[in-house]
C-alpha cells in the first residue's frame, strides 16, 4: 500500500484566492498541495467570471465605439458586422492563456496540484475523488478556498437555456433580442452592458432604489443616467414575481412598489442577486468547522476556524467577494501560518463596476459618513473639465473625494470615468498610508490625464477642510 503523502498545508481551491496562498506558501518554504475539481486552474473568476467578462466587455465596448464614435473621428465604416463566434474564440483565448500562467505559476513553486474533488475527513486528512478513484493525503494545516456560486431564485431556478446565470450568459451562441435581468448590482450591470452593446434589449430588474448598492449615492445616480442614455431599460423598486418559457421565447413578469404587473417578452432571463459560499460536500461537520446562520464560515482575524489548524478565506467566509480581495486573504493567512506579521485593510479595499465609464469607489461613502455623524470635506470634478477627457469625447463621469473636515484625511474616494479601475489605485495608496486630500493635491499629475481629475477634486476637498486656503 503506497505511503499517504503528507504536506505542510492543503489548499482546497485553485481560485484567485487558493492559488495565491499556495504559490506564496511555496515561496515561504512550504510543502504544498492545492486542490481543485476542475482541470483548469483559476477558479469562477478566471473561468467563468472575472476575466472572460471584461473580455467580452472589451469586445462589445469596440462594437460601441464602432458604432456611434469612429464618424465623429473621421473614420467611415460601412457595414460593421458582429462575429459573435469570433468574439467567443477571443475570450476563451484570453482565458486560457491566463489559466496556463496559474499553472506554471504553481509548477514553477512545486506545488503538487490535484485535480479532483476534495473533503476533509476529519482536522487533519483531506479525502480527494477523481472519478472513480479516491486518495487520502495528510495535512499540518489546510486552508478552505472553494469559492461560491450564484444563488438561485425560488420559481426562477437555472435551466442553462432561458433562465441563466452569469456563467451562461458569458457563452450565448447568438444574440439574444431581449434579455430580462433580474438585480442591479456590479454582475447584472457588466453583462447586461455586454449585451446591450452587441444589440439585445436589455431591461434591468432591480428591487432597491440604486443600483450597484454599495456604491456612492451620488455616483450611482450619475451611472444609472448613463447606463439609461446607453439604451439599457431599468425598472427599480420593481421584482420578478414569475417567469414562463414558451417555445425559444417567453417573458418575466415583474410588479412595482404599488402592486402594477408587467409581462416582458424575452429570450433570456440573467438572474444575478448575488453569490453563495461552496460549503457542500466539503465535509466541515466532520472536522468539526463552525459556519454562521448565513452558510459562511467563521474565522477569527488570522483566518483561522474554529478548528486551530483549518484555516478559511474569499468568499467563504463573506465580506464582498471579490477576487482581489480573496487574493489579499490567501496571502495574508499563509504569511501568518508562517509567523510573520500580516494583515488585509478592508478600509482601503477597492470596488469596481466595469460598466462604461468604470466605477470605481475605495473607503466610506458619504451617506456612511451622515449615519457615522463623521465631519466630512467633499471635493467634486466632472469629466467635462478633464482635458483627456475632451479628447476622447468621454465626458460622462465625475471623481468625488471625501476627506475628514478636522485632519483632511481621505475617507473615501468615488470615481465615475474610463480608466477608473486603474486610477483607483492611487486613491488605494493613499488611504493605506493615511495621505490627505492635500497630499495628492499638491502631487503633480501627467497632463493630459483622467488623474488630473482625481487631483482637482482632492484640492476642492482641501479648501472645505480647517487646512484649506
Amino acid at each position: 500500500m503506497a505511503e499517504k503523502k503528507t504536506y505542510d498545508l492543503v489548499v482546497i481551491g485553485a481560485g484567485p484566492g487558493g492559488y495565491v496562498a499556495a504559490a506564496r506558501a511555496a515561496q515561504l518554504g512550504m510543502k504544498v498541495a492545492c486542490v481543485d475539481k476542475n482541470e483548469r486552474l483559476g477558479g469562477v473568476c478566471l473561468n467563468i467570471g472575472c476575466i472572460p467578462s471584461k473580455a467580452l466587455l472589451d469586445s462589445s465596448e469596440h462594437v460601441e465605439t464602432a458604432k456611434k464614435d469612429f464618424e465623429e473621428h473621421g473614420i467611415g465604416i460601412r457595414g460593421l458586422k458582429i462575429d459573435l463566434s469570433v468574439m467567443m474564440k477571443r475570450k476563451d483565448a484570453v482565458v486560457e492563456a491566463l489559466t496556463d500562467n496559474v499553472r506554471k505559476l504553481l509548477d514553477a513553486g512545486k506545488v503538487d496540484v490535484i485535480q479532483g474533488s476534495a473533503r476533509l475527513k476529519n482536522t487533519t486528512e483531506v479525502e480527494i475523488e477523481t472519478g472513480s478513484k479516491k486518495q487520502v493525503i495528510a495535512a499540518q494545516k489546510i486552508l478552505l478556498a472553494t469559492g461560491s456560486r450564484p444563488v438561485e431564485l425560488p420559481g426562477m431556478e437555472f435551466d442553462g437555456h432561458f433562465v441563466v446565470s452569469s456563467t451562461e450568459a458569458l457563452s450565448f451562441e447568438e444574440i439574444p433580442k431581449r434579455m430580462v435581468v433580474v438585480g442591479g448590482g456590479s454582475i447584472g450591470l457588466e453583462l447586461g452592458s455586454v449585451w446591450a452593446r452587441l444589440g439585445t434589449k436589455v431591461t434591468i430588474v432591480e428591487m432597491l432604489p440604486a443600483i450597484a448598492g454599495r456604491m456612492d449615492g451620488q455616483l450611482s445616480r450619475q451611472l444609472l443616467r448613463i447606463l439609461k442614455k446607453q439604451g439599457i431599460d431599468f425598472r427599480m423598486k420593481t421584482r420578478v414575481t414569475g417567469v414562463e418559457k414558451k417555445g425559444k421565447t417567453g417573458k418575466a413578469t415583474i410588479e412595482d412598489e404599488k402592486g402594477n404587473s408587467e409581462a416582458l417578452a424575452c429570450e433570456k432571463v440573467l438572474v444575478s442577486v448575488g453569490r453563495k459560499p461552496n460549503t457542500k460536500g466539503l465535509g466541515l461537520e466532520d472536522a468539526g468547522v463552525k459556519i454562521d446562520d448565513n452558510g459562511y464560515v467563521v474565522v477569527d482575524e488570522t483566518y483561522r476556524t474554529s478548528v486551530s489548524n483549518i484555516y478559511a478565506i474569499g468568499d467563504l467566509i463573506g465580506g464582498w467577494m471579490l477576487a482581489h480581495e480573496a487574493s489579499a486573504e490567501g496571502r495574508t493567512a499563509v504569511e501568518i501560518m508562517a509567523g510573520k506579521h500580516a494583515r488585509v485593510n478592508y478600509d482601503a479595499m477597492p470596488n469596481i463596476v466595469y460598466t462604461f465609464p468604470e466605477a470605481a469607489s475605495v473607503g466610506m461613502t458619504e451617506e456612511i459618513l451622515k449615519e457615522k455623524n463623521i465631519p466630512y470635506c467633499k471635493g467634486t470634478y466632472p469629466l467635462t473639465g478633464a482635458g483627456r477627457a475632451r479628447c476622447m469625447g468621454k465626458t460622462d463621469g465625475m471623481v468625488k473625494v471625501l476627506s475628514h473636515q478636522e485632519t483632511d484625511r481621505v475617507l473615501g474616494v468615488h470615481i465615475l470615468s474610463p480608466r477608473a479601475s486603474d486610477m483607483i489605485a492611487e486613491a488605494v495608496l493613499a488611504m493605506e498610508f493615511g495621505a490627505s486630500a492635500e497630499d495628492i493635491g499638491v502631487i503633480v499629475h501627467g497632463h493630459p490625464t483622467f488623474a488630473e481629475a482625481l487631483q482637482e477634486a482632492c484640492l476642492v476637498a482641501q479648501a472645505c477642510s480647517i487646512y484649506g486656503g
